[in-house]
This record gives structure tokens, C-alpha cells and sequence, in this order.
């Protein structure tokens, strides 16, 4: 009963109230710390996108990314139940989001909207937008890189930057993804890693090569982000709920 309570729409409709409360607190009382900025805009600047990946486990911190640019952000959530309440939770931060995710090959059969999902990515970055994925996501494993967005910034040509996200303040919870909960009353830290570019006629065993060089800019990224943060992660256990 408790777990069909859990995925009512009711539910669902609070817990986005809720979180789009406390998202509102932590805009108002944190700043932000950005650190590539210029390799970012370089990017921006080529007029052909930005595919911005970081890690689903920082995906509370990501909204806030919006008031640094003026370049319209578009992020890719599942039609799982978390990520409406995600879509519903940041509405009136300026992101708008692409719907669908990747097949999951247990169940082949089941459609995850993928092909438009690919579609609304690809119009955007044509545009010169900056869509943002979280490559782990939504079902892990945690911190590792899957190949779809490198294969929208090879298909579209736009420039992959990994983005490693932390704050001052906050807690690791006990999930999947060892999920961050920010805190109020923080600074919240975005490093940028050096842009990759996507050959169009890359061979798979490029893409392989391309896929680990950006998993390990992503993992280095975050880990400098949280040392910016004063973090040390992993975190001990009086720190994880």
C-alpha cells in the first residue's frame, strides 16, 4: 500500500511541490564558483552546441548552472516517475526538458521514447543550445559513461564538456547513485574539463577510446569540484544517510 501510495500522481504532485520549494531556497542563499568558463563559451561560441554531461548523482546542483549563460539549456529526463517529479520540481528555472531515455535491453519491447528524445537533442544543438545529459543515468552503474551523448555530439558535431558539480554544503545519500543533497547557505562549484569533439567517422574502437578519455575528465572534474567544495570523497559514514 505504501508503495502504491509512493507512485500516485497525488504523491508525485507533492513531492515536486516540495522539492521546487527547497530548490527556490538553495537559489536564493548559494553562489556560484565556476572554473573553464572560457573553454565552455569557446564552445557556445562555434554556434553548433553543447553537449554538457555530469554525473546523475549531481543532478540537484545542475539547475543552477542556468543563471550562468544566456544560451538556452535543455536537459534529457526519463519518463520514469522521478523524472517528472525532477521536470515538475524545476519548473521557472529556465531549463526545459527533453523527454525519453535509453531502452532497457531487459525489456526491449517497452518504449522509452528515445528516437524523439535524439530528434528534440539534435533540433537543439543545432540551434546552438546546450543540452545537457547525465550519462550514468537513470539506471547506473553509478559513474559510468555510456556512449549516447557521444553519439548526439558525433551525429550533431557539437562539443562534449564534462561538468563536475559539488557544493560547500550537503550530504550523500544511501541511493543508486549515491545521490547529493544540497544544502542552503553554500557555494556550489562547477568545473569545467577540456572540450571533445566527435569525429563523424570515428570507428568504434575510437568511440571506445573517446568514451573512457571522457569518463575519466568527468571523474576528475567532480573530484576537483569537491575539493574546491573542501569535500573528501568518498564520503565517511556520518555523511551518507
Amino acid at each position: 500500500m505504501i508503495k502504491a501510495l509512493l507512485k500516485s500522481r497525488a504523491a508525485a504532485a507533492i513531492a515536486a511541490t516540495a522539492i521546487g520549494l527547497y530548490m527556490r531556497l538553495l537559489g536564493a542563499t548559494t553562489s556560484n564558483v565556476i572554473v573553464g568558463r572560457d573553454a565552455f563559451d569557446e564552445a557556445l561560441a562555434r554556434g553548433r552546441g553543447v553537449v554538457l554531461v555530469f554525473w546523475h548523482g549531481r543532478l540537484m546542483l545542475a539547475p543552477f548552472i542556468r543563471r550562468e549563460t544566456n544560451a538556452n539549456v535543455h536537459m534529457l529526463v526519463s519518463f520514469h516517475r522521478d523524472g517528472e517529479i525532477i521536470a515538475r520540481a524545476v519548473r521557472g528555472f529556465g531549463v526545459e526538458f527533453i523527454r525519453g531515455s535509453a531502452a532497457n535491453p531487459r525489456k526491449p519491447q517497452k518504449s522509452k521514447h528515445g528516437a524523439s528524445a535524439v530528434t528534440q537533442m539534435l533540433s537543439a544543438l543545432e540551434s546552438g543550445d546546450i543540452v545537457a545529459i547525465t550519462p550514468d543515468g537513470p539506471r547506473g552503474p553509478a559513474e559510468s559513461m555510456k556512449d549516447g551523448a557521444l553519439k548526439i555530439a558525433q551525429r550533431s558535431g557539437a562539443t562534449i564538456i564534462a561538468g563536475g558539480l559539488s557544493s560547500s554544503r550537503g550530504i550523500r545519500l544511501k541511493s543508486w547513485d549515491s545521490f547529493f543533497l544540497a544544502a542552503p547557505v553554500a557555494q556550489h562549484f562547477y568545473v569545467a574539463a577540456d572540450p571533445i569533439n566527435v569525429p563523424k567517422d570515428a570507428t568504434d574502437e575510437t568511440m571506445e577510446q573517446i568514451r573512457l578519455e571522457l569518463q575519466s575528465r568527468l571523474r576528475i572534474a567532480t573530484e576537483k569540484a569537491d575539493a574546491l567544495a573542501g569535500r573528501k570523497e568518498p564520503q565517511s559514514e556520518e555523511n551518507v544517510l
